[in-house]
């Protein structure tokens, strides 16, 4: 909607986790370089946690596509499954052919010998599971099992855990102390620092195409990050609603009052915002706002 306006290509805070937007910020280049470590060593769990709109699902996706080919990725974003159904999901993701009423003997079975097969191609097997912290104890246990298998030089089957810190309080069961002592790589995806989100705001609005100066006033960055607390989702969220109201005034640069009207209404969800919002686009999409109706 305001693309053309700022010179854009395309929408710079979306959030939806494209790659082609990942910023290697201290924390998530370290998060990817852990990861790649821990995969090309062969280990058997790996888990990385983070809060709420840390970056986790487009973390995860750019270390997919980071991965040689050597490697074969399998991914489930929802784990919420009984073992069962998530041993099915595996044998989907590894395009393994089975019957309809497949028993859980042969399941695992055709599973051992597809990643058996794989291993005979010189390929790696990667599971990356999003939102890790919602997967029934059995479904983890039955995972473990799984790892069992390997090679004299490596595991069969590499498992990626991405998930919120009550992660960290899943593994603590007792029923499943085997899988815990196995994650011998992990990493605590936090927040961005201010000066990192300032680069973070560049580097987004780079990708899209902007080529102008300054688009974030030095006051804006800072009531955007006092407003977020450094979380990527949230930044983009209220980034892209101050950019709309700049976009309604028909201005050229975010101002702190911009960024303030987007956190007022993205921390408190006040509707007569969103009202408000919907107006000022449309009048500024007819080519005749007057502001001193706000007034």
């Amino acid at each position: 909607m305001y693309q053309a306006h700022f010179g854009l290509s395309e929408m710079p805070f979306g959030i939806t986790p494209d790659t082609s937007f990942f910023f290697t910020s201290p924390h998530s280049q370290q998060a990817l370089n852990t990861l790649l470590v821990a995969a090309r060593s062969g280990e058997g769990f790996i888990k990385i946690t983070g809060e709420v709109g840390t970056g986790k699902t487009l973390l995860c996706r750019k270390f997919m596509a980071s991965l040689g080919a050597g490697f074969v990725t399998a991914y489930i974003p929802n784990p919420y499954l009984e073992p069962r159904t998530l041993m099915l999901a595996l044998a989907d993701e590894l395009e393994l052919p089975l019957q309809r009423d497949v028993d859980q003997h042969q399941l695992l079975k055709s599973l051992t010998l597809r990643l058996m097969e794989l291993a005979r191609e010189d390929k790696q097997v990667v599971l990356c599971l999003d939102e890790a912290q919602a997967i029934p104890l059995e479904s983890l246990e039955a995972l473990r099992l799984l790892t069992n298998l390997e090679t004299e030089k490596r595991k069969l089957l590499q498992i990626v855990l991405f998930g919120q810190p009550e992660l960290n309080q899943h593994l603590q069961a007792n029923s499943i102390r085997q899988l815990a002592q196995r994650i011998t790589f992990h990493y605590h995806l936090g927040p961005l620092t201010r000066d990192d989100m300032e680069y973070y705001l560049a580097h987004r609005l780079r990708v899209a195409g902007y080529t102008g100066s300054r688009l974030f006033s030095r006051g804006a960055i800072s009531s955007l990050f006092k407003a977020s607390g450094g979380i990527p989702r949230l930044i983009n969220i209220m980034a892209n609603k101050a950019l709309m109201v700049c976009y309604g005034e028909g201005k050229q640069q975010v101002t702190k009052r911009h960024v303030g009207l987007a956190a007022s209404d993205t921390v408190t969800r006040d509707k007569r915002w969103v009202w408000w919002l919907a107006g000022l686009v449309v009048a500024a999409a007819a080519g005749g706002l007057t502001w001193a109706l706000m007034k």
